[in-house]
């Protein structure tokens, strides 16, 4: 009987000390990076980028949680090193460092996040050569942020011809796929990232906002095929057209953007992008890989549709 009292008594001991080890590496996870002195803290910080004012010292970014710190949030960003807003654009994912104070915050280190943009899968490199074997023959070819996007006309899911000038004075955010793609991280993610901004704009969907997913495989994704694919997210066909067109037009859109692909053995290898378009129909973003979230482009999204018209200077008489 005191063997059994010991026993119980050393048990509880133990888990006391565990559950008392578990709290310790709780608090531990909750609190900041470092110690910067000063009262400040620094945490690491991560998200994407939706406005850069270089003018103002100043980003605005649409951060991943924190945890035990913050939700996550749209934030303006002051940046104090010049540096860090060296060729940032809208749409680039950055890690940080972020500095808070008793009275003020400010990024630091800004850095930003290289893409793996191409399929991961046991047989990647070989395809990954392949598309490195297609991006060097058409070197140079996408169009840089801000620069006009000239027009093209392709073929939806109704079988109706969708031009990019009939959307002039709306928001066009595109992405390229292709239906029968297996991996659910890739096509898929892309796609269900559609269907939350259908979901989030639903008010402002076919007449402030227009998405486009163009297929990356022409000859199987004929428009039925596409409607079928689009139905997965109940896609509103007078504001999300699903588009194919002749091998030749599919590439000069692509080209655009500087999207790869090639078909590989029955698969489509391609890289992963999703483009937005202004409403003057500039390039106002290329997001390339998967690692934003729904709502963050959808923070980016709502940037751009509420954006201020470029201002027209007149010239002297």
């Amino acid at each position: 009987m005191r063997e059994s009292l010991k026993t119980n008594r050393m048990t509880g001991k133990a888990l006391v000390l565990a559950w008392g080890f578990a709290v310790v590496a709780a608090l531990a996870a909750l609190a900041p990076v470092a110690m910067t002195g000063a009262g400040m803290q620094t945490y690491a910080g991560a998200g994407i980028v939706l406005k850069v004012s270089p003018e103002r010292s100043e980003i605005v970014v649409s951060m991943q949680e924190i945890p035990g710190f913050m939700d996550a949030m749209v934030m303006p960003l002051s940046v104090r090193n010049a540096r860090d807003l060296e060729g940032l654009l809208p749409g680039m994912m950055i890690d940080f460092a972020l500095v808070v104070s008793g009275k003020s915050s400010h990024a630091d280190n800004v850095r930003v996040r290289p893409f793996v943009s191409l399929e991961n899968d046991p047989q990647g490199a070989g395809r990954i050569a392949v598309l490195q074997e297609v991006l060097a023959k058409n070197p140079g070819s996408a169009l840089c942020v801000g620069q006009h996007v000239p027009d093209f006309s392709l073929t939806d899911q109704n079988r109706q011809q969708v031009a990019l000038s009939q959307f002039s004075g709306q928001v066009v955010a595109m992405t390229f796929v292709y239906s029968r793609c297996p991996l659910p991280n890739f096509c898929f993610r892309l796609s269900n990232n559609f269907g939350q901004l259908q979901k989030r704009f639903g008010e402002r969907m076919g007449h402030d906002l227009i998405l486009l997913t163009v297929t990356l495989d022409p000859i199987h994704d004929q428009p039925d095929a596409l409607a079928k694919y689009g139905s997965i997210w109940n896609a509103n066909a007078t504001s999300w057209h699903l588009v194919t067109g002749p091998p030749a037009a599919i590439q000069k859109v692509t080209g655009m953007f500087g999207v790869i692909y090639s078909p590989d053995e029955g698969t489509m290898t391609h890289s992963l992008h999703t483009v937005l378009i202004d409403r003057q129909g500039n390039l106002a973003a290329n997001l390339e890989g998967n690692e934003f979230t729904s709502k963050q482009l959808g923070d980016l999204v709502e940037t751009v549709l509420n954006r201020a018209p470029a201002r027209v200077s007149r010239a002297k008489l």
